[in-house]
């Protein structure tokens, strides 16, 4: 692997190509899964898949950001910072809404001592996200060590909190199903307010773009 100092212009091409499709995978895959996710949420009553969904369309924005970035660098063009700067606090608006919605979601939940339904297809979903995002984070990391890119390392980085709000999630429906303790899954929707609140912190300050992976 050559280092990023001494990657020739062909090498370096190549590379960013390779970043843009990830990055495209990343949001046709974000946008079926949030939907699916959404909808088999709203249908069980799940607070933390419904904000798990949400996140995924969250991620999608920030790939989008990635893939227009990277395009520009392909045509040789440049990149208007105080438009992007202006994106990425967007951006964090939204996380801070995802945080907002299944903190209010989650307290009225516990108050009012709903009890979620099973759902079947909200475990499916998850599972597959426990395969696919850990491999498309690894090939994020890879492509951006090799180029040295601060911007696609902060996407893998994204990718792989997915995984952990995967994970989280996850754990709290297994949890409620063999517990029937209907407090789980407020409790796994907290967890990903956490997240978002990182999220959103590190997009208000441009660490997307900044952050040294």
């Amino acid at each position: 692997m050559s280092a990023p100092g001494t990657l020739t212009p062909t090498e370096t091409e190549r590379l960013t190509r390779r970043g843009l499709r990830l990055a495209q995978f990343t949001v046709g895959y974000n946008v079926v899964e949030g939907a699916v996710a959404i909808t088999a949420g709203l249908l069980a009553g799940l607070v933390s898949v419904v904000g798990f969904g949400i996140d995924s369309g969250i991620e999608s924005i920030a790939a989008v950001l990635v893939a227009l970035r990277l395009s520009a660098r392909l045509r040789h063009g440049g990149t208007d910072e105080r438009k992007e700067r202006i994106t990425l606090r967007l951006v964090a608006v939204t996380f801070f809404l995802l945080a907002a919605y299944v903190t209010v979601e989650g307290i009225r939940s516990l108050l009012a001592g709903e009890t979620p339904g099973s759902s079947p297809v909200s475990v499916a979903v998850l599972a597959l996200s426990l395969i696919v995002m850990p491999v498309l984070a690894a090939a994020k990391k890879k492509v951006g060590t090799e180029l040295g890119d601060n911007l696609i390392l902060a996407d893998a980085a994204e990718t792989r909190i997915c995984v952990l709000l995967s994970v989280s999630t996850l754990a709290g429906l297994v949890v409620f199903g063999l517990t029937g303790a209907a407090w789980v899954d407020p409790v796994a929707g907290f967890v990903i307010a956490v997240f978002a609140v990182h999220e959103g912190r590190e997009a208000w300050e441009g660490e997307l773009v900044e952050d040294d992976g």
